[in-house]
């Protein structure tokens, strides 16, 4: 059977698409190298949209106002443009209040595009341009180490990572915080107090790897304006030990951490990236693997919640479970030599 997977690679092909989230300008090429800070596209997003009713106002049919109307679709308009004036001595007008672009024009109706903001979309980790999709954005191909999470909050930022865990149960307390770590990725644990991430605020950092977050910290963490990263997900969980050895090891380097919301429909997933040096490009991974006996597996339920084990045997048909469920299991072996019975669906494959 299919099995879901949570990549854990110390060094593989990673190839990421950025994207505006509106048509823009594309500023960057096909095999164009870029920094994670480089910004690759930009574009404008109209925060509110104000529809003008010139027919209703002027008090006259749709077909006349179209007539009386001065601006049309693409026009830059500023404040207290005229839009349309209606005849007599005293004559009503139809003004803009604020600046902004014409939409639409019909109907005896003018719509509006008012609070333009700039949008720049950062490359967001180094490496090459290998497409270009027109007025959108670019897929950005490099290698390095990939070890992915649970949750994010949405943000994306590189930094050099600092490690604030001394083993993958360590909790994160913001005594441990200081000015030294400031402009920094912190490598923390559990973080169970908002205090925390308030803390990493005001230094401020540019991204907090953490096992796990308590769940009362949900909308806090959203809130931030760096990336977060919660490897375990929500609760008080420790590190995978997989993913605690890859980062431990990778102290002291740029680290990419991309804290994209999980989605199992588009395969996108909170994750961090190292870029490494090569001399040779490495293999992109498996987004679709089959269980097999050998494989490290990541348990997905209580009380090994999250443990790296190796998958030792695939059950045929279907086992008895200690629970009295008869389901597809596997036994897999623990890192202290337990043997234990598991069904498929409480299991992922690490690779």
């Amino acid at each position: 059977m299919y099995a879901p997977t949570t990549h854990i690679l110390p060094l593989t092909t990673i190839q990421r698409e950025r994207l505006l989230p509106v048509p823009g300008t594309v500023n960057v090429r096909i095999n164009q190298r870029v920094s994670a800070t480089d910004v690759v596209a930009e574009g404008r997003w109209a925060r509110e949209h104000v529809l003008l009713d010139v027919a209703r106002t002027l008090r006259i049919s749709a077909a006349l106002a179209d007539k009386l109307i001065r601006c049309k679709t693409g026009d830059e308009l500023a404040p207290n443009t005229l839009i349309a004036s209606g005849r007599g001595i005293f004559p009503r007008e139809v003004r803009t209040k604020r600046e902004g672009r014409v939409v639409v024009v019909g109907g005896g109706q003018v719509l509006l595009e008012v609070g333009d903001v700039n949008i720049e979309l950062r490359a967001g980790l180094p490496g090459m341009v290998t497409q270009v999709t027109p007025e959108r954005g670019v897929m950005i191909q490099t290698a390095g180490s990939l070890i992915q999470g649970v949750w994010g909050n949405g943000r994306i930022e590189t930094g050099l990572m600092i490690s604030m865990m001394d083993k993958p149960d360590s909790v994160l307390d913001v005594s441990r915080l200081d000015v030294s770590q400031r402009g920094s990725v912190i490598l923390g644990g559990v973080c169970i107090h908002p205090d925390v991430l308030r803390a990493a605020a005001e230094l401020p950092v540019r991204g907090l790897i953490l096992s796990s977050l308590h769940a009362s910290l949900i909308s806090v963490a959203q809130q931030m304006r760096f990336p977060i990263v919660a490897m375990e997900g929500i609760g008080t969980l420790p590190m995978n030990n997989a993913a605690y050895r890859l980062l431990s090891t990778n102290v002291k380097r740029e680290v990419t951490v991309n804290a994209e919301a999980f989605d199992r429909y588009s395969g996108a997933r909170p994750e961090v990236i190292i870029p490494v040096p090569i001399t040779h490009e490495p293999a992109l991974p498996n987004d679709i693997e089959v269980f097999a006996a050998g494989q490290q597996v990541r348990l997905r339920a209580a009380p090994y919640y999250g443990t790296v084990v190796t998958l030792v045997n695939l059950r045929a048909g279907l086992s008895t479970l200690p629970s009295g469920l008869r389901a597809p299991a596997a036994e897999v072996r623990t890192e202290s030599g337990e043997l234990l019975l598991v069904p498929l669906a409480n299991m992922e494959v690490v690779g």
